[in-house]
Order: structure tokens, then C-alpha cells, then sequence
């Protein structure tokens, strides 16, 4: 049976903890549904932040801020507990809310409750012109919701350039509606009633909370850094490179492993999404790119794309990634996915899927998927629904497994249309050789001994790649510090393409070819990406496609022709006759 209290605990711990620790908390405090697990992947967040609130008393409760790292960036006003600037309090904003809702009621009387109660029986966030809309003629709400900000009420949800939003955090609306007098939400469990919980949780609402989540990730990230560490990231940037990158990740996981993580990383400077140019004007295109990893199993796919961006504490491997801009997608079905990306219309974000095959045992996904990567308008129907139309503008970085074959690979797929999906994804084959397995061994291994020490070098990384990415949105928080660059291609890149086109070609024996040409704008799109780490190199007002961004690029062309063959020639002899090591 949950009372009130134990869902404001759940809520709590859910919205303050992430995944990583909430698996340590349950592992040390011996809860039995951690007890199948082996890694912090594979719990449910919502069910594991329940068995914990249901355990823990307010004396553990309070211990747990202590031994585990919250975000400290998060803001909780509860009934019964509070959690802001990074300090936990055992006591609740009740007094706080109550008193406040009192001092807007007497400043601008039924206005003042109008605009409240139009927030509090909100499934999603407000801006100033739906508020307007709710209150009578002529009502402005804008200096009540300045003042309900002030006092503690409402939090801002989200604030672009001309856009704001606000709303009631969760635990704060059954306080807001008792003053109001508005009659609470319920969920029956047994034979108990928790009030203030919505009975059943619209999909769009629930991920809309997470956006908004990862969006004060990436606030709180980049004001900690632009404070404390600007002036050094700008350094470290005026000398970093795609080799120096290739470097850092080489000696730490060898000389084949290392390519992976080098993908996955150059994918997170993509996300940003900065235009292409060249002397003579546009070219349509954008950094931004799909990641596949594919192959036999245990051959590091997951390690690259998920743990390397999103980090591993228990393992000791810090995130490389950007924060608040990838959407870990384990355990999400394709259907909940398709429509929960109404949420993300309009915004850009990388979902990281792992075992990608698991999406094709459902019917009719190649479709909505394909359009998903292509940006193009998603329409999905079934006898109960009608999903969108709506386009999704955020990228992919899945791993899936297939049968290496002595030459090629077998799809382990069902969906004859799967092709499709792989046309439209940088993809790259593992196979489970001698050396890859060495390194595997060897790499794991010196994790566990305490032999490698990624905190450094990966906090440099991420400061120089939130760093970069902030610029070229033009984040409000660098915006005037920062310029936007658009990437330019030079007419070298087309000279290495064309050279590369011809070299495969002629190693192919059949007249056909068994890949398309979007391979080539892939290996354009990944120097463009990678060509962002020389953001703070030069006062240009564009960043110039270098050299050792677009052989790494050919390099990814060539050996992805060579697979998409059946490899019916060796990528290393196409690479030596373009001088590419």
C-alpha cells in the first residue's frame, strides 16, 4: 500500500538520482529487484525508484543525499521534503506554497487565481500566450507569473529566444490545489488513495518531463563550466584535433578498439547540427548524423555508443558525451518511441538504442523509422490511434547484432526492408577476431585494476564538446561569447571523394554495386563533424573542412564499401593506393 508520502519520496529520489546511482543505492541496500541485475542498464528507472522509496525511511533517506551524487541541479518542492541549490531538507515547501498562493490571490485577486489554476489542471507546461488565452478578455498574465517564479511556485520549463514556458513541478500541485480548492487527481493501490498522482500518465506529458530534465542538465553544465573552467577549454581547443582524439582513445583501448568510441564521439560534435557551405553558397546538408555498430556479439558495440558517451561509473568510465542531449531508448519499444517523438518536434536529440534488432520483431517499423532518419513527416495508425503527423529532427546511435560471415555479414533481422534503415546509418562491422578480442580482455582488465584514468582527458573532452556544441546552437548561455560557424567544404573534399568513387569501383569485379550513394554524404558529413574540434583555431567566421578530418572520413567510406561487397575487395588496398594509412 503507498501512502502520499512514499510517492513524494518516489518522485523524489526518481527526479534527483540517476540511473547509476539509484543502482548502487539498491544493490547496497540489498532490495531484492536489484538482485537480477548486473548492470545499471538494466533496471526500469520508475520501478527501481519506487522499491527504493518504499525501503528507505527519512533517516536513510537523508543518508543517501550523503554516500550518492544527486543532480544538483534539480528542484524539488514537496509536501513533505525539498531539495534545491544541491541541499536536501527534511521539511516541505507546504508553509512556503501556501503562504505564497495567499500573496497572489491578495495582489491581484481573481487574475492572480485564474492564472494559477490554469497551470495546476495543465498536462504539460504553459507559455504566456496559452495562459492569456485561458483568462478572461484582456488578461495578461505575465507579471503574475514573473511573481509566482519569484516565490517559489512555478519553475521555468523551458526558455529559448522567444519563447518561455512554466509550470507546477509535480509534488508541488496537490499543495496548489488544496489552496485553490481544485479537486486532486487519484490512483487507487489496493485499498489505499494517493492524491496528487494522475491515474495514468499521457506518454507525451512523461517524456516531456524528461526534455525538460535533460535541458537543465545541459543549463547547469555549461553555467558550472563557463564559471569555473572557460578560459582553459578555449586553450585546450586551440591545439585539439580528430588526431588527438584518435590518441586519447588509442591508449586507452588499443589500435582497433579504439575507432568505435572515435565514431561515437565524433557523432556527439554532429548533434549540433551546424550547416555545410562552400565558397559559392549552401549545400543543403547538416553535421548531424545516424551511428550503427553492428556485429557479433560481446564485441564492444554497446561499450562504445552507450557507456563511452554516458559513462559508467561502476566502471569507471566517465561520459564523453553532451549533456542532456542523448536519450538513452533501453527497454523502449518502437511503438512507445514513435509517439513519444511528438515530444521532440522541433528539437534535436541522439537516442541511444541498444539491441536495435528487438525494434524489427514488431510489423510496419521500417516505414516510420526510415522517415524518423530521413526528417521526414511521421504518420503512424493503428485501429486505436492515430500518431502525428509530426517530423522528427533528433539522430540515432544504435548497435545490433549480425552473423559475420567469412566474407560479409548475414542481417539477422526478419524485415526484408531492413536495408533501408541500415542505408541511412554510418555503419560499421565487428568482428570477434583474435586482436579485437585481446583488446576487449585486455581493456577490461585494466578498468577493473584501476589502470586507467579516463576522468581527466573525458572531462576535457566534454568541456570542449559542450563547449563547442553550445556555441554553434547558440545556446543562450554563450550565445555573446561565442559566434556560430557554419562548417565550409573545400574543393579538396570533392578532388579525395572523387579519387576514393573511382578506386572502389574499379576493385569491384561485378558491374553492380551493392550500396548507394548515400555513403559518400555520409563520409562527408563525418568530416564536417569532425571538423568541429577546430572550433577555436582560427577568427575565421567558418570552420574550414580539414585534412585529417577527411581522411579519416575516406577511411570510413572505403571500408564501409567494402562491407556493404560482401568484401569483395581489401579496403587496405584502395587506402594505399590514396596514400591513406
Amino acid at each position: 500500500m503507498l501512502d502520499s508520502k512514499t510517492v513524494e519520496r518516489k518522485i523524489l529520489i526518481e527526479r534527483v538520482f540517476p540511473r547509476s546511482q539509484l543502482f548502487k543505492m539498491g544493490k547496497t541496500l540489498s532490495i531484492p529487484y536489484f538482485r537480477e541485475f548486473q548492470s545499471e542498464w538494466d533496471i526500469d528507472v520508475d520501478i527501481a525508484a519506487l522499491e527504493i522509496a518504499s525501503s528507505l525511511n527519512d533517516d536513510q533517506l537523508g543518508e543517501a543525499f550523503t554516500h550518492y551524487q544527486p543532480r544538483k541541479w534539480e528542484i524539488f518542492r514537496g509536501q513533505y521534503y525539498s531539495f534545491e541549490n544541491g541541499e536536501f531538507r527534511q521539511e516541505g515547501s507546504r508553509k512556503a506554497i501556501q503562504a505564497s498562493v495567499a500573496q497572489i490571490a491578495k495582489k491581484y485577486g481573481q487574475a492572480g487565481v485564474d492564472v494559477l489554476k490554469c497551470l495546476v489542471q495543465s498536462t504539460s507546461s504553459c507559455n504566456l500566450k496559452e495562459v492569456n488565452q485561458k483568462l478572461p478578455e484582456g488578461g495578461n498574465a505575465s507579471l503574475v507569473l514573473s511573481d509566482l517564479e519569484k516565490l517559489g511556485v512555478i519553475v521555468t520549463s523551458y526558455k529559448g529566444e522567444e519563447l518561455q514556458e512554466w509550470k507546477i513541478l509535480e509534488e508541488t500541485s496537490p499543495i496548489v490545489r488544496m489552496e485553490l480548492g481544485v479537486a486532486p487527481k487519484e490512483i487507487r493501490k489496493g485499498a489505499s488513495v494517493v492524491v496528487g498522482v494522475p491515474e495514468k500518465r499521457d506518454p507525451i506529458q512523461v517524456e516531456s518531463a524528461i526534455i525538460e530534465r535533460m535541458d537543465r542538465e545541459l543549463d547547469w553544465y555549461l553555467n558550472d563550466l563557463i564559471k569555473h573552467r572557460v578560459n582553459n577549454v578555449v586553450a585546450f581547443g586551440e591545439s585539439f584535433s580528430i588526431s588527438q582524439l584518435a590518441t586519447y582513445l588509442r591508449e586507452l583501448f588499443g589500435p582497433l578498439l579504439y575507432f568505435d568510441s572515435l565514431l561515437s564521439i565524433t557523432q556527439q560534435y554532429g548533434l549540433a547540427d551546424v550547416e555545410i557551405v562552400y565558397d559559392q553558397g549552401r549545400t543543403g546538408k547538416q553535421t548531424g548524423w545516424n551511428l550503427s555498430l553492428f556485429g557479433e556479439p560481446g564485441t564492444g558495440k554497446s561499450f562504445s555508443c552507450r557507456d563511452v558517451i554516458l559513462g559508467r561509473p561502476g566502471s569507471k568510465v566517465s561520459a564523453h558525451g553532451v549533456p542532456g542531449r542523448n536519450r538513452y531508448a533501453g527497454g523502449m519499444t518502437p511503438a512507445r518511441f514513435i509517439r513519444i517523438g511528438q515530444a521532440y518536434s522541433g528539437r534535436v536529440f541522439n537516442f541511444i538504442i541498444p539491441e536495435f534488432n528487438d525494434w524489427f520483431k514488431y510489423k510496419g517499423m521500417v516505414e516510420p523509422l526510415k522517415l524518423a532518419m530521413e526528417r521526414g513527416e511521421i504518420k503512424y495508425e493503428t485501429h486505436r490511434e492515430v500518431v502525428g503527423p509530426y517530423r522528427m529532427n533528433s539522430f540515432f546511435s544504435v548497435n545490433y547484432n549480425v552473423a559475420a560471415l567469412g566474407r560479409g555479414y548475414e542481417v539477422t533481422v526478419q524485415d526484408p526492408n531492413f536495408n533501408a534503415i541500415e542505408d541511412r546509418m554510418l555503419c560499421r562491422l565487428h568482428r570477434l577476431t583474435k586482436q579485437r578480442y585481446v583488446e576487449i580482455a585486455e581493456s577490461q582488465m585494466r578498468l577493473a585494476f584501476g589502470e586507467i584514468d579516463v576522468e581527466k582527458g573525458a572531462q576535457q573532452i566534454r568541456d570542449h564538446l559542450s563547449l563547442v556544441y553550445a556555441a554553434e546552437t547558440q545556446h543562450p548561455i554563450v550565445k555573446h561569447r561565442f559566434p556560430f560557424k557554419p562548417v565550409m567544404l573545400i574543393a579538396e573534399a570533392q578532388e579525395m571523394l572523387i579519387k576514393a568513387r573511382k578506386a572502389i569501383l574499379e576493385e569491384i569485379p561485378r558491374e553492380t554495386v551493392s550500396f548507394s550513394a548515400r555513403l559518400e554524404d555520409h563520409a562527408i558529413r563525418f568530416a564536417c563533424a569532425a571538423s568541429l574540434l577546430g572550433y577555436f583555431q582560427s577568427n575565421l567566421d567558418y570552420i574550414p573542412v580539414n585534412e585529417e578530418a577527411l581522411k579519416y572520413a575516406i577511411r570510413l567510406y572505403v571500408e564501409e564499401a567494402s562491407v556493404r561487397s560482401r568484401e569483395e575487395f581489401r579496403p587496405e588496398t584502395v587506402l594505399a593506393r590514396l596514400s591513406i594509412d
